[in-house]
Formats: C-alpha cells, structure tokens, sequence
C-alpha cells in the first residue's frame, strides 16, 4: 500500500526529501515505493569488484559465480586471487575456469595495472572523485563507464552517480514518467540535474519503478482466484 504523505516525510533520509521536493513525480514513485534502501557495500577491493563484473559480462549470475569459484580454486590459500597471481597463471588455467579469451585478456591487462597504481587501492579510491575514478578505471581492458558506475554505486557507496546508459534506469524513467519512448542518455542527464546530489537514490527509485511494473503485470497475468482466499501480503 502507498504511503502517506505524512509517513513518507515523518523521518525521511536526506536523498528522500531532497527528490521529493525537486520532482513531485519523484515524489509520488518514492510514496509508493518507500524508504531509500541501497545495500550495504561488500567488503572487496576495487580488483577484486572490477574481477568479478568481468566475469559477469553477458552471463547470468548462476554461470559466473560457478566460474568466480573455479577461478578463485586456482589460488589455494586465498580469500580471492591477487593481482601477482593473476599474472602468474597460465591463460590455458583461467580459461579451464571458464573465462573466455577475451576475459583472460581483460583480467590480465586489470591484473598489470592494478600492480602499476593505475586500479586504485582500497585506501586510495576513497580519496579519488568519482570522475578521476572512471577516468583511471575506463582505461582497463573490458571495463566501461557504466561498469564504473556499478562501483561507485555498489562498492563505493557515492551518493551522486546516474547511470545514463543503463538500460533499467532509463526503462524505469519511461515508466515512472509515463513516456511513450524511452528517454535517450542525454535526455536523462539534462532531467536528472535536478536531483542532484543525489543522483543515486534517484536512480535507484527508478530500478523500483521497473520492479514494480513487473510486479503487477504479473499480477494482471494470474488467473481468477476465490475471494475467500487470503493473500500473505506479499509479491509473487
């Protein structure tokens, strides 16, 4: 059920009432959506995220962890592997994995400049802006601008990136915003000025609104039920 005005606002988080006084669009997706809930950040290393998002390129999540646990069994005695240990492995092994050549490649171009300074450590990451991260970042082999954007979000916790390219960003701001077409990338950066600097929990509501159309085409799609039954409250 939507909130009401008055619950959405009794205590909301900084990214909340900021976008709902700047868009009442944003406004009323945040009613029925609800607090801004992004997950917390794993504890990895920026080698060890930009590993793991080459290995999920064009795979489904079940394929690539069973690959990420193949190549990680390579490195015996290890959390995850180390970039000195990438470099140390044959490619013919990390293809065994399951990594494509083109992967072996990238992870290997990743591995020789995370060693040279160009992948930021841990510590020093957190003292880069996030333009000077997907400059640096970009330049690997196999990493794009919205893989980038993934870290900033997910790993690093950056409360003011929109994802312009990102397919469900963008399909979400169709929907929440009753397009008949999908917004090009510039079309959403220009709107999306106004919700800075929280770009973030603004995109992040976007991916809701995403969810939340499936969830009731879903719905529509389910046959006629008793109206003695009671729902569990919950989605499919």
């Amino acid at each position: 059920m939507p909130w009401s005005a008055d619950e959405r606002m009794s205590d909301p988080s900084p990214e909340m009432a900021h976008l709902c006084a700047v868009d009442p669009v944003m406004n009323n997706l945040i009613g029925t959506v609800g607090p801004y809930a992004l997950p917390p950040p794993p504890r990895r290393s920026p080698f060890e995220s930009l590993v793991r998002a080459i290995a999920y390129q064009q795979l489904h999540e079940q394929a690539a962890e069973s690959i990420l646990t193949r190549f990680i069994a390579l490195c015996p005695g290890r959390r995850f592997p180390q970039p000195v240990d990438v470099l140390g492995l044959a490619p013919e092994r990390m293809r065994g994995a399951g990594f494509s050549r083109a992967k072996v490649a990238a992870l290997q171009d990743l591995a020789a400049k995370a060693l040279d300074g160009t992948v930021p450590t841990t510590a020093a990451i957190r003292r880069l802006d996030d333009d000077a991260i997907v400059e640096r970042l970009v330049v690997v082999r196999g990493i794009g601008r919205w893989t980038v954007e993934m870290l900033l979000i997910f790993q690093l916790g950056r409360p003011d990136v929109l994802p312009v390219d990102d397919f469900g960003v963008r399909n979400g701001f169709r929907i929440a915003y009753n397009r008949g077409v999908m917004p090009t990338p510039q079309e959403l950066l220009r709107y999306g000025e106004r919700w800075r600097p929280y770009r973030t929990a603004a995109a992040w509501y976007l991916w809701r609104a995403v969810d939340q159309a499936k969830t009731m085409r879903a719905a529509r799609l389910l046959p006629n039920t008793s109206t003695k039954r009671v729902s569990n409250g919950r989605p499919a």
